[in-house]
């Protein structure tokens, strides 16, 4: 079999990823160990970890931690073990196939179901960047005291900047996304440090899941949907597809492999930080008595006489930080599902200025933004299964895989992940129909 290895055409190859490519090249063939052979595919998680760690998750873990005490966090466990699984198998379709997700789906359904799909992946991701660009106006607005609508204004021009990075190859996009994803978690490494959480409470809270009524599910749903993030299972695909292209069954073997260390830190630093944010909510909030505190920037206002002016800051840092990466990568993932679909692009600034209109409509209205991420969230969680179910099926085909085929055990697992997210959706919809709503 040819065994040719890169990451696209030497003339198509920039020179930050040329290296890159040069590198992996080295690991694959033996000729790198150590951390050495492992820098080089490091990237692609970390940019769809970015997704996990967004503004939404800031909401609906606030809410959580603030209304119900550690209680939630067995959700966020269980959601960043799924994410970590849905991760594996987006990257591994991208690598086996050469074709993102949505992709895949255009060329294996009829076109009124491809049609529908799209529509779908559109809306989602629209919700999505709805909760990332919201959650980015916050955080220039809670730092620098700007209008709203000027701090989405000021959103919108950083992150054209940000995607700008693009024409200069893969290499400095994910090099900035991963800086950014850092500052989130060492900012959480702080704000975890200075609330002083009850671990015994924590340990018993992870090993006894349970829920306290609808307004508990709806924050579950909210939680799962910012953690198994639909439109970046689009998007880890694309990630991976021709980042390294190796064709003979041994290196993808080992390129998967490497991928799979990549989505393990990645998803494992994004689990960590939503566990940090729950628990700072339920460890300085719900403690001491704060049940109502909702909303993300009544969480910043108290923080302040609960522990110290310090403790703010970092939290609008980190607040911006994460919706600044997260609606950059949101962009990234629009432009994926309509090239995949459609076979079709939209000039990157157009499509930035078009998901801005929705966020900006919310500022202008006054809506409440932090209730308005919690349920853009609960938004995102309806619409997994139509790019779960699919990825799940696509997997398990060798026709489609070779040798990255899934084993039998992965597709069992990866169903009755798909079911239990298809289930809590369905027990929301019933609670909240049938029990008065929330």
């Amino acid at each position: 079999m040819d065994s040719e290895i890169g990451g696209a055409p030497e003339a198509g190859v920039k020179r930050a990823d040329r290296g890159t490519v040069d590198a992996a090249t080295e690991a694959l063939e033996g000729r790198r160990r150590g951390l050495r052979q492992l820098l080089p595919f490091l990237g692609p998680a970390f940019v769809a970890a970015v997704a996990y760690v967004d503004p939404g998750n800031f909401a609906t873990n606030i809410q959580g931690g603030a209304q119900f005490g550690y209680m939630l966090i067995w959700v966020i466990i269980a959601s960043n073990l799924m994410a970590m699984l849905i991760q594996s198998l987006s990257a591994k379709l991208g690598i086996a196939t050469g074709r993102n997700l949505a992709e895949v789906m255009r060329d294996s359904y009829p076109p009124w179901a491809v049609w529908s799909m799209w529509g779908l992946a559109e809306v989602v991701a629209m919700a999505t960047d709805l909760a990332e660009f919201l959650g980015a106006a916050l955080g220039f607005y809670l730092l620098f005291g700007m209008p709203l609508f000027v701090a989405g204004l000021l959103t919108g021009a950083v992150t054209f900047l940000i995607l700008g990075l693009q024409r200069y190859g893969f290499r400095p996009l994910e090099a900035v996304i991963t800086a950014l994803v850092g500052v989130i978690a060492v900012s959480y490494l702080l704000e975890t440090v200075l609330d002083r959480p009850d671990w015994g409470e924590i340990g018993i809270a992870v090993i006894q899941p349970q829920f306290a009524g609808t307004e508990s599910v709806l924050l579950a749903t909210g939680i799962l949907g910012a953690t198994v993030m639909p439109h970046v299972i689009f998007l880890h695909s694309a990630l991976t597809q021709d980042r390294i292209v190796v064709r003979d069954a041994a290196r993808m073997r080992r390129l998967f492999h490497f991928e799979l260390i990549d989505v393990a830190i990645g998803m494992g630093i994004a689990g960590l930080v939503n566990a940090a944010m729950l628990i700072m909510a339920a460890s300085t909030f719900y403690a001491n008595g704060l049940h109502e505190v909702g909303s993300i920037e009544d969480a910043h206002r108290t923080l302040t006489p609960l522990l110290g002016e310090a403790s703010s800051v970092v939290f609008a840092i980190s607040l911006l930080a994460s919706g600044l990466s997260s609606s950059t990568v949101g962009t990234m993932s629009g432009q994926v599902i309509m090239q995949g679909f459609l076979h079709r692009t939209v000039p990157i600034w157009l499509r930035r200025g078009v998901t801005m209109l929705p966020a900006l409509v919310v500022i202008a209205l006054g809506l409440d933004p932090t209730r308005t991420l919690v349920l853009s969230q609960v938004v995102l969680s309806f619409g997994i299964p139509f790019a779960l179910i699919p990825l799940v099926m696509f997997t398990r085909r060798r026709d489609l895989m070779g040798p990255l085929v899934n084993h039998s055990v992965t597709t069992v697992v990866a169903a009755i992940v798909a079911t239990l997210i298809v289930a809590l959706n369905l027990f929301l919809l019933y609670q909240t129909l049938m029990g008065g709503g929330v």
